[in-house]
């Protein structure tokens, strides 16, 4: 397949754009076709552009995510550097693109007086992705400030919708229909008194403690079942450290898996697979992947 693409879109678009450039992993085949829209008029357009049946893919930061090494096949929608408008819109209300990073909705949450904002500092992407999966981090969720967002389908049609049209869960969110992307979200804080400048970094220095900041990973592997820790799972079954090929699982934290310079995504793919069974086996609990799994093997 090979997506026939607008001329009026060439200088957006790369093709066989390889994912390792674009994922905290750093690994990943080829993108058939990598764009990056201007605004929101651009997206719609391009998107209108795609003949049906076209896969399209979404990345912001691309953390929470692996890319098979033999890549995607049709089209990657980049959020990274667009989209990401963020504004006041109210005495409490913020007005995020599903580009803007979600640790600077923290820090100018602070700087609006606006809260609790801080748990999003710890969240390693963008708004979109915190939308499409109820990220959180501290004890926050995204979606506990949602009050509306704002989505496109494949056709290029943008639609208002509320909480209320979702189903939200831990780490989960079930759309109304398919193919669906946020674009933007309308966010609902309390007004807050002094700086709270010191609270993130009261938890940025305890993420940088019990994490392995500034290594290969993808944020968390495995969401948290009921009333337990992946980590700790992971931890008892003396996996931590665990190596195939070049990925390992951490020795800081073991619900993060580095790759330490030459993993392939089939390395990290393999290590998901090994202590996924083994945490089965040894406590029979089947650990839920939180890091989505995409692409050709």
């Amino acid at each position: 397949m090979n997506p026939a693409v607008d001329n009026g879109f060439n200088a957006r678009v790369r093709r066989d754009e390889p994912m390792s450039r674009h994922t905290s992993w750093h690994v990943g085949g080829p993108a058939e076709v990598f764009f990056t829209p201007r605004d929101r008029e651009d997206l719609t357009a391009f998107l209108r552009e795609l003949p049906a049946g076209i896969p399209i893919h979404w990345i912001g930061l691309g953390s929470n995510l692996l890319v098979r090494d033999g890549g995607l096949p049709g089209v990657v929608v980049s959020t990274r550097g667009t989209l990401d408008v963020l504004e006041r819109v109210g005495e409490t209300s913020v007005r995020g693109g599903a580009g803007v990073s979600c640790a600077r909705i923290a820090r100018q949450c602070i700087k609006w007086g606006l809260g609790p904002a801080e748990f999003f500092a710890g969240i390693p992407g963008t708004l979109g992705g915190a939308l499409a999966m109820n990220a959180g981090a501290f004890g926050g969720e995204t979606w506990q400030h949602v009050t509306s967002v704002l989505t496109v389908d494949r056709r290029g049609t943008l639609q208002q919708r509320s909480p209320a049209d979702y189903h939200i869960g831990y780490r989960q969110v079930s759309a109304p229909v398919p193919e669906e992307w946020f674009i933007e979200a309308q966010l609902s804080f309390e007004r807050r008194a002094g700086t709270h400048a010191e609270e993130v970094k009261k938890l940025l220095e305890r993420r940088r403690a019990s994490q392995p900041i500034g290594e290969w990973s993808c944020g968390s592997v495995f969401t948290n079942p009921p009333n337990d820790h992946a980590a700790r799972l992971i931890e008892a079954c003396g996996l931590k450290g665990f190596r195939i090929g070049d990925a390992s699982v951490s020795q800081k934290h073991a619900n993060f898996f580095i790759n330490h310079g030459k993993a392939s995504a089939a390395d990290l793919e393999r290590l998901i697979t090994h202590v996924r069974e083994r945490v089965l086996a040894e406590y029979g609990i089947a650990l839920n992947p939180e890091v989505r799994i995409v692409g050709v093997p």
